[in-house]
């Protein structure tokens, strides 16, 4: 392999083509973050304790497919690469599942859980195969850590972008497309965005390639295990994405609770189609897409494990000033709440960029190359966080005694105000805390480029 820089640059296509996956993934998961939660108990008609046992448990399945996943990925040959060709072959599973998730049939209460806990499972599992691949195609896009942080800029430019489509105009084309039937406007919402997942996905798969030569896989199960274990920083990285995402769906599970019980938002247009759920949703993410577009020139001047302290401590603070605002003063919620979503962007744009340095890293102590292992694993652990951010409100509007599509008690409201600002900031400032152990820095990944590059062309 040719190790000249020049050679190594991604063209804006191909950095624009990666983002788009991401964007892709996000006209689900940001939907899901935002909504299913308040689909299943405002619409479908499940229970709050119900929905948040199921996705706790749901999980169990993801701790066994996603680690399978990206060892069935790393082992995967074909004619287009390792990871790319899952872009090719899950995509219509990924998008039909994702209808069926809101199909809402008319069952019985049991009936009801019973296919809540189906659906749901096979979308995790179908975004299971798609999105590990897709997440480990960036360790082998490019054999260089500045390619592949501006190439996870693109990521998550675009996952901002996607998830601020559906914060912004989620809520107004589910009263647009259903009227009065709301369960009937989440189906034919979840659709549309189901179609242009499928385009986008496939745009990626058009768009990308494959550039760090495969090596043939001979390692066993366990020793691939074992050369992941003994990353410690890792580690750190894994517990503290799971912190984050634990954290950041938390609240983004709580805003439409939010809105709708703490500042009275009935549903009524308060600046051009925007409702207050989506005024606030949108600012939020618009901040988050801020965020990621500036974490490059940051990562230039600060190490990317001190930038994601620093970002959680400045979001906790953040956090607790929301808390203290009265609803009246709706402008000032917003402009809180987005600068908090702005910190998250520079995060989470950065977790993803370690997470592949975490993989040269790897490569280069152990002379394993387990990427798909790496980010399955990782994945793994920030759907775990979002399965636990999902269900903590859940928990919490059963404990203070929520009634949907009620006027709540003071309890319920309070229990909405602390799961919206407090619970989050618990998670946000132990990762804060707990990044300051990562290792791995601009130095010593300099030195690791240099010597996988050597090796790679002594391999060829």
């Amino acid at each position: 392999m040719n190790t000249n820089k020049n050679t190594e640059k991604l063209s804006i296509t191909e950095k624009v083509g990666y983002g788009l996956g991401d964007m892709a993934s996000n006209f689900y998961m940001g939907f899901f973050g935002l909504f299913l939660l308040y689909y299943y108990t405002d619409v479908f008609g499940i229970s709050p304790a119900a929905v948040g046992t199921m996705l706790l448990v749901t999980k169990f399945i993801n701790a066994i497919s996603d680690p399978a996943m990206g060892l069935i990925a790393d082992r995967t040959n074909t004619r287009w690469g390792k990871y790319r060709p899952y872009l090719l072959w899950m995509v219509i599973p990924y998008a039909l599942l994702g209808y069926l998730l809101f199909l809402g049939p008319d069952l019985s209460n049991t009936g009801k859980l019973i296919f809540a806990y189906i659906t749901y499972s096979l979308v995790m599992l179908a975004y299971t195969a798609i999105n590990v691949p897709y997440s480990a195609l960036l360790a082998v896009i490019s054999p260089s850590a500045e390619e592949r942080t501006k190439a996870t800029q693109y990521r998550f430019v675009f996952a901002s972008l996607g998830t601020l489509v559906v914060g912004a105009f989620a809520t107004p084309l589910v009263t647009w497309l259903g009227g009065d039937n709301e369960l009937l406007g989440f189906r034919l919402t979840i659709l549309l965005f189901a179609m242009l997942s499928i385009l986008l996905y496939l745009i990626t798969f058009a768009t990308t390639k494959e550039r760090v030569k495969p090596k043939v896989h001979n390692s066993s199960v366990r020793e691939d295990f074992s050369a992941l274990l003994s990353n410690p920083s890792w580690v750190v990285l894994v517990f503290t994405g799971m912190l984050v995402v634990v954290g950041l769906i938390t609240r983004f599970a709580s805003l439409i609770y939010y809105s709708k019980y703490y500042l009275n938002d009935n549903g009524s247009t308060i600046f051009l189609i925007f409702d207050a759920t989506a005024l606030l949703t949108s600012c939020g993410l618009i901040g988050q897409l801020i965020g990621a577009l500036i974490t490059p020139a940051l990562v230039k001047r600060f190490e990317k494990h001190h930038l994601v302290a620093v970002m959680n401590i400045a979001h906790v603070v953040l956090l607790g000033l929301c808390f203290i605002i009265p609803p009246q003063n709706f402008g000032l919620i917003v402009l809180v709440h987005s600068l908090g979503i702005f910190t998250f962007g520079v995060i989470i744009t950065l977790l993803f960029s370690m997470y592949t340095d975490c993989a040269e890293f790897g490569e280069w102590s152990t002379g394993k190359q387990t990427a798909g292992l790496i980010v399955s694993a990782s994945m793994f652990s920030l759907k775990f966080g979002s399965a636990v951010g999902g269900a903590l409100p859940a928990f919490m509007l059963a404990g203070f005694g929520f009634i949907a599509n009620e006027i709540q008690t003071d309890s319920a409201v309070t229990g909405i105000r602390l799961m919206f600002n407090v619970v989050p900031a618990v998670f946000f400032l132990a990762a804060g805390l707990l990044i300051m152990k990562y290792r791995i820095n601009r130095t010593t990944l300099a030195k690791v480029e240099t010597q996988l590059a050597a090796r790679r062309q002594d391999a060829t």
